[in-house]
């Protein structure tokens, strides 16, 4: 039903995602729902599948065709309705029962997607389940012989908040000192999560943007973009608040503005909360991805911890996890992963942390961090290009004889003052930039100099 060339298109390194109507119908799902049944099947995995989606106008039909294909081969379907990705985690986990999330993150009105889990909330990537599933899909729809599954519906969030508060201490929140908290959730689903989450905490929460609306009539709900953090920063500074927190549209990724309204890097929220994991379990191991800042290992050597490196993207950093046995994992995307959570990231774990280490500071959060910033970044810059491999190509000849180069993720090249990373996007037609250097003027000719070969 399915052409390579058209899977390909869509089915990404680890997860799924493409423009509805176009890419994404319910017929694909359908298919997908056919093909996931055969693989847990395959795979030994529970016959009921748990299902969440987000808040774009079209996960609803998209996630009722899955179930209806997974319901096709005999699989059971559980929906639990509008959910976060981490409140997906949540079940699968919780259920010890496979998972799929409707949702397209941070992508614009027009994409959708799914994102896939094994029980236990494992993730699925092309090394892990992916490649097979696309290759189910080419061969279409078979027949089940034998009853078909049925669907039903469980309601989740408020275990999911009591989950959550379950990994402080039972006075984390209620004996520091109240704190003025804005809250961003750019039309996506923490609008839906973080008033429950927040009603139960020592805060004054002041909204922004709680409406569901999945054509994001605001700001696109992708926080790592600086211009989608201007009114959050307004906001934190007209109402003196402590804290700003903003989400993505699945409110799996969180990222942080300080009382002044400055953003606060992620690598620091990292080192935040690997030095608090270390302190309850001193000597374990911490995953930082490669474009972290150099800070955090050095901060995770230093509180008695040992820094694992990865690349970019969840399944790569979960699989590390569980083979390492790291207690906590942090990528400078604003994706926060716990071992406690199932090895999953949670972008309102990592908000809480914070939260938690902020109400019990007597300094305000800019300076609490001041210490875990060591270096000068660029963050995140995205260049369109014709063709990403021919530019990396270009990249790594450039420095290749005078600087130390890596290809874990896209090419990462090291000098003694600078170090940056180029990859492509596995979700858009990008080149990602990240480059950190010890002075402003070294950051300055080392970017412009790499976005020139960038093209």
């Amino acid at each position: 039903m399915f052409t390579r060339e058209e899977l390909d298109q869509v089915i990404k390194a680890y997860d799924i995602r493409g423009l509805v109507k176009k890419q994404i119908t319910p017929d694909f799902t359908f298919v997908l729902g056919t093909a996931f049944a055969r693989f847990l099947a395959e795979e030994r995995e529970p016959g009921t599948v748990v299902i969440g989606e987000d808040m774009r106008p079209s996960s609803d039909d998209l996630a009722t065709a899955f179930a209806d294909g997974l319901n096709s081969q005999g699989v059971d379907a559980i929906r639990i309705g509008l959910a976060s990705t981490d409140m997906l985690y949540f079940a699968s986990g919780s259920l010890n029962l496979p998972g799929a999330m409707f949702t397209a993150s941070h992508n614009p009105a027009a994409y959708n997607g799914i994102k896939l889990a094994k029980s236990g909330a494992r993730p699925i990537g092309a090394e892990s389940g992916l490649l097979r599933i696309k290759s189910l899909m080419e061969q279409g729809v078979s027949m089940q012989v034998g009853p078909i599954g049925r669907t039903t519906e469980q309601e989740l969030l408020n275990d999911y908040i009591d989950f959550l508060l379950s990994l402080f201490k039972t006075d984390e929140f209620s004996s520091g000192r109240r704190l003025k908290v804005v809250v961003d959730a750019g039309n996506g689903m923490a609008g839906f999560t973080a008033p429950a989450l927040m009603a139960r905490l020592n805060v004054e929460l002041v909204p922004l943007y709680f409406e569901l609306d999945g054509n994001f009539p605001n700001h696109e709900a992708n926080p790592i973009d600086p211009k989608n953090l201007r009114d959050l920063v307004k906001k934190v500074k007209k109402v003196k608040a402590d804290i700003g927190l903003a989400f993505d549209g699945d409110a799996d990724r969180c990222f942080l503005v300080d009382e002044a309204g400055e953003l606060v890097n992620p690598s620091a929220l990292t080192s935040l909360i690997a030095i608090r994991e270390l302190k309850r379990r001193p000597g374990s191991t911490i995953i930082y991805n490669l474009i972290s800042s150099k800070a955090v290992p050095e901060i995770i050597t230093e509180n008695g911890g040992t820094p694992l490196r990865s690349r970019v993207g969840h399944s790569y950093i979960k699989r590390m996890m569980a083979e390492s046995g790291a207690i906590f994992g942090g990528e400078h995307s604003g994706h926060f992963y716990f071992d406690d959570f199932w090895r999953a990231d949670s972008g309102a774990l990592a908000a809480l942390y914070a939260i938690a280490e902020l109400s019990h500071s007597d300094q305000p959060l800019s300076a609490l961090l001041a210490p875990l910033n060591r270096y000068f970044s660029t963050g995140e810059i995205n260049t369109t290009v014709a063709d990403p491999l021919a530019s990396i190509a270009r990249v790594k000849d450039a420095f290749s004889e005078t600087c130390e180069i890596d290809e874990l993720d896209g090419v990462t090249v090291t000098a003694p003052e600078w170090w940056f990373n180029v990859r492509a996007s596995n979700t858009e037609p990008l080149l990602r930039l990240n480059a950190e250097a010890t002075t402003t003027k070294e950051l300055k000719k080392v970017r412009d100099r790499v976005l020139a070969l960038i093209g």
